[in-house]
């Protein structure tokens, strides 16, 4: 998983973080540190879905309905409707449920960002994840098996140390607590219940 963030921040970094500063009045630095940590919980919530509801096929399904690689062409658009909308939902229908809000929630107290811009990002950045991911499956030649495999890159079965470690190591100057702290949410998504 750990790849592909580091992949997609190479490849589609500085354009996604152009957009969503310019979108959403946002210095660029704080755009591109937001990415990051977003990316993980979009994945966590695919791989939620894929361990309980129906592996691969669930996969494909979310990919197939929410991850149109075309977005990748015209993201600037994509972010301008986003922007623009009333009633955005960080929870991302099911994929993230609560775990949405309370991340947009400490985006917006960790960047220090209006609590409306902040429940914005996470529904402007998923479509382009998923199809980032959706490329990735369809042009990379990696298969409905191989996004599976991405999603728990050391095949122990868990998504949470791929994601944690990469929260964790990714980001410098504070950035571990920050990971930290949405590193703790994804392990709540992912199934730590109380």
């Amino acid at each position: 998983m750990a790849t592909f963030i580091e992949d997609f921040m190479q490849t589609l970094g500085p354009e996604v973080s152009r957009q969503l500063a310019s979108n959403l009045g946002l210095n660029k630095k704080t755009a591109s540190q937001v990415i990051p940590q977003v990316a993980p919980l979009i994945l966590g919530g695919l791989k939620k879905q894929m361990q309980e509801h129906g592996g691969e096929a669930r996969v494909d399904h979310i990919l197939n309905k929410y991850g149109s690689a075309d977005v990748l062409n015209n993201i600037g658009g994509l972010f301008s409707e986003g922007a623009k909308s009333d009633n955005p939902d960080p929870r991302l229908g099911g994929l993230l449920g609560d775990s949405g809000m309370q991340a947009a929630n400490m985006i917006s107290k960790q960047f220090k960002l209006d609590e409306n811009i902040a429940m914005k990002i996470i529904p402007m950045l998923a479509p382009v994840v998923l199809g980032a991911l959706t490329q990735k499956r369809d042009q990379g030649g990696i298969g409905s098996s191989g996004i599976a495999a991405l999603l728990d890159s050391d095949g122990d079965g868990s998504i949470l140390d791929d994601v944690a470690g990469f929260l964790m190591g990714s980001l410098s100057g504070g950035g571990s607590r920050k990971g930290g702290a949405l590193g703790g949410l994804l392990g709540g998504l992912l199934g730590k219940r109380r």
